[in-house]
């Protein structure tokens, strides 16, 4: 079924230009698109985007009415396609995407009659709560917080403004900054999985988890509190679903982590890392900076920054294909 909404191109212009992105395109300003499809399913109403070489053959035959593109591409267009060049058609796309939003989950203040606050808790203005949630003690929930049904907060919890928390949430021990998106099933501060391995004694974990600003954690996501201190996942993070964060690790800014990736206890990783789903990091480990891990690696040892690693036990990718390929010559 067709988007009802209706962006004018003035809308588009204006927020690239606002999060300092050039944009060059011969559009009026009231020519309006209906929603952002593909380039193989865009119609004349479309707004569509062309960011891989694999599909230059599919650009020739687009029938959008403009494409976010690179100004070497434009002549790839057919004429009836508006070119808007962009320096990165992408990167434009996750901006204008949320011009397209057909559901935006905002609090509305109001909270459900069939809730259960602790006495010893702090809601502040326009939070929504809704049913069959549970706010336990020393839980501070901050403005224009929004939490789902079915959800347990606390205690030991603060919760920043404008956070989003899906259904079926668990979150205790934990500060969650302002701008996060907490996906349904996500739980959040558990004790963690130590004990002493001969006599299997449990170690009591009394740390907690600390998620930054403007991060998203997936769905059915586990994030373990620290033995002592913090587990903590920085600033612009975005961690998949079927994520296992174990205790005391610590994430940097900008992560980006896959579906089913597990990361033992006490390993450091730094900013702007990739990981692929179905990697494993073992503990105790340090990760550098700018890294990037393929899928289903197995990661044994330190990283240095700025490395791209690959396979069992991971190492460098170049060497990990040169590897796959004699290995193949071989058979």
């Amino acid at each position: 079924m067709k988007n009802s909404m209706k962006i004018k191109y003035k809308e588009i212009k204006n927020l690239l230009v606002k999060n300092n992105l050039n944009i060059k395109a011969d559009i009026s300003n009231e020519e309006e698109f209906f929603s952002i499809k593909s380039i193989i399913n865009s119609t004349n109403n479309d707004l569509s985007f062309f960011s891989n070489i694999r599909y230059l053959n599919d650009l020739k035959k687009i029938k959008a009415k403009a494409c976010l593109i690179e100004e070497k591409f434009i002549n790839h267009l057919p004429h009836n396609c508006y070119p808007i060049v962009v320096e990165n058609p992408y990167l434009a796309l996750a901006f204008i995407s949320n011009l397209f939003k057909n559901e935006i989950v905002k609090s509305n203040g109001i909270i459900s009659n069939n809730t259960s606050i602790d006495s010893n808790s702090k809601i502040e203005k326009n939070v929504q709560i809704n049913p069959f949630t549970i706010i336990l003690h020393n839980t501070e929930i901050k403005e224009d917080t929004y939490i789902g049904s079915n959800s347990c907060i606390g205690p030991n919890v603060i919760i920043n403004k404008n956070v989003v928390i899906h259904d079926n949430v668990s979150i205790a021990n934990a500060i969650i900054m302002e701008n996060c998106i907490i996906k349904s099933g996500a739980r959040i501060g558990g004790t963690g999985f130590g004990f002493e391995m001969k006599t299997k004694q449990k170690i009591n974990h009394s740390g907690n988890v600390v998620v930054g600003r403007n991060s998203s954690i997936g769905s059915n996501t586990t994030i373990d509190r620290a033995v002592f201190d913090s587990t903590s996942i920085g600033e612009f993070s975005n961690i998949d679903n079927l994520v296992q964060i174990a205790h005391n690790v610590d994430i940097g800014n900008f992560a980006v982590i896959a579906a089913q990736v597990g990361i033992a206890g006490s390993t450091k990783i730094g900013d702007y890392v990739k990981i692929g789903g179905q990697a494993g990091i073992s503990g105790h480990l340090v990760i550098g900076d700018n890294v990037a891990i393929a899928g289903k690696s197995g990661v044994t040892k330190n990283i240095a920054d700025n490395s791209i690693i690959a396979g069992f036990p991971a190492k460098d990718i170049k060497l990990w294909k040169k590897e796959i390929i004699r290995n193949s010559l071989r058979k």
